[in-house]
């Protein structure tokens, strides 16, 4: 499968590229960001995969998340895909922001118009790292996943589906029960249609519960005052309940602020709040990676 390079920049002795290709899930063009660091040149590297939320590209998380150096010490390649297809003409693809465009959420879609295009969660699994570990210098067998909201629901499935497959999985601020929130309701009705016990395939909170050992240390940053923490779109609660109850070993941190002279000033659902533990994830995944 062929790759056209679109941008190529040095970063902290490594290079942060951007490529395009056509793809054979989703039927359109994509692009995918990748972080090769020094280590790249004289051998081959673990990976790590960042997964998006809503509205994002591959642009967002390698421009402001920070990660390079950390990524560059430790010899991980770190590859971030965009959130979706696009230019797809499908009806409607355009008319919100958390559907559609944007907005794969990670599943592979079943019903019309979507099923065609709207394979996100195979393109994750199967196709992007096959094309990573033809055209790039990675050890298969070494992969972790992370992810922000809508990506971190993304990376905690894609690790409860698929056992053994990731060292690690993280998340920040991740959708933990989509079926239980407003956000989820709307994109598992609308691409897998109106049986809920067919979007239950696609949550963290009800796949940890038949996951089936223990061996997956998971680590989900949670900002304090993140808007959609309050409103009842993240509920990660639910999620350490099912964890607990099947001893899967989480670590889960409540990012509070540290000045006493503004308490109400916490860590929100921005970038901002990734760029500032974005380390502490980096580190998480090199542990289990090796690296």
């Amino acid at each position: 499968m062929a790759l056209k390079q679109v941008s190529s920049n040095k970063c902290f002795d490594g290079f942060q590229k951007v490529f395009e290709h056509d793809s054979a899930e989703l039927k359109c063009k994509m692009k995918f960001g990748i972080f090769l660091p020094p280590k790249a040149e004289t051998g081959k590297c673990p990976v790590l995969y960042w997964l998006s939320g809503l509205t994002c590209t591959e642009q967002n998380f390698i421009t402001k998340a920070g990660f390079h150096q950390a990524a560059a010490e430790h010899g991980l390649i770190v590859v971030a895909p965009d959130t979706s297809p696009r230019g797809c003409n499908i009806e409607g693809e355009d008319e919100s922001w958390d559907f559609g465009t944007g907005a794969g959420f990670y599943v592979d879609a079943t019903e019309d118009p979507w099923k065609t295009n709207y394979r996100m969660y195979s393109y994750i699994k199967d196709e992007l790292p096959k094309l990573i570990n033809a055209n790039f210098p990675t050890d298969p067998e070494r992969m972790s996943i992370s992810g922000h909201s809508m990506g971190g629901h993304g990376a905690l499935i894609l690790a409860l589906k698929n056992p053994g497959k990731y060292k690690s999985v993280s998340a920040f601020a991740p959708i933990c029960n989509p079926i239980q929130c407003q956000w989820g309701k709307k994109a598992l009705g609308g691409y897998l249609g109106s049986d809920v016990s067919k979007w239950e395939a696609y949550d963290a909170t009800r796949l940890v519960k038949s996951y089936p050992d223990s061996h997956l240390d998971i680590l989900i940053d949670q900002g304090k005052d993140d808007q959609f923490l309050s409103a009842g779109q993240l509920l990660p609660d639910n999620f350490i309940a099912a964890c607990t109850e099947r001893k899967i070993p989480v670590v889960f941190r409540l990012q509070q602020a540290s000045c006493f002279c503004h308490p109400a000033l916490g860590y929100d659902h921005s970038y901002f709040f990734i760029a500032t533990f974005i380390n502490d994830h980096i580190k998480h995944h090199a542990k289990y990676l090796n690296a």
